[in-house]
């Protein structure tokens, strides 16, 4: 295991009281085939004393992909975290809704959300992600945009805005955006491989 990635996570780890032998433990079920651009469905309880910051830091030195998993998925429980009941309430009826096919349902609630507690990172995210499913780009990209202006280290919304610039064929900014998630997270899903991809099509192969 990494030592900068045990001396980057461990300060946040001892102040939550977590104890991570190998980082992740052996009785986590591992999640496949999920959307990456979403939050896993099961995510673990937010402890207290780590901070964002932090946990970006340890996503970027993650010297595996399973250790950047349960990083990973401690990030997305903070971002869904609210101290809204209200805000809570709702977003289990967007899921109810997502899970019944009811997208136009969805946005109605997201938007709720979005005038309820604006800052509600999640929210906007979750919106752009329905949007996406609808094919309505227009509003997908400005939902990603007030997702990135208060997160811009928002990995799922960055992969968001690659998969949207690659539908409008602007593989360049497709490029660039999934390069800039990859920044984030390098152990991000599916995303290397689109970036070697859109690397040898918009740069050309090495020679």
């Amino acid at each position: 295991m990494s030592a900068r990635f045990h001396a980057i996570l461990r300060p946040a780890i001892l102040a939550a009281a977590i104890v991570l032998p190998a980082l992740l433990p052996a009785s986590a079920p591992a999640q496949t085939n999920r959307n990456f651009l979403e939050p896993p469905s099961n995510l673990p309880r937010i402890q207290g004393g780590v901070s964002l910051d932090r946990l970006f830091e340890a996503l970027k030195v993650a010297p595996d992909n399973e250790s950047a998993k349960y990083v990973e998925n401690r990030i997305w429980a903070m971002w869904i975290a609210t101290d809204s009941d209200t805000t809570t309430l709702l977003m289990g009826r967007v899921k109810q809704a997502i899970d019944a096919k009811d997208l136009d349902l969805g946005i109605k609630l997201l938007s709720a959300v979005v005038d309820i507690k604006p800052d509600y990172v999640e929210a906007w995210n979750r919106r752009a992600t329905i949007y996406y499913m609808k094919k309505d780009f227009d509003r997908s990209l400005e939902d990603i945009h007030e997702v990135l202006k208060r997160e811009p280290r928002h990995f799922g919304a960055l992969s968001g805005l690659g998969m949207i610039m690659q539908e409008l064929g602007d593989d360049k900014r497709a490029l660039e955006a999934f390069r800039r998630a990859l920044a984030v997270h390098p152990h991000l899903e599916r995303i290397p491989d689109l970036v070697k991809q859109l690397s040898e099509k918009v740069e050309g192969r090495d020679i």
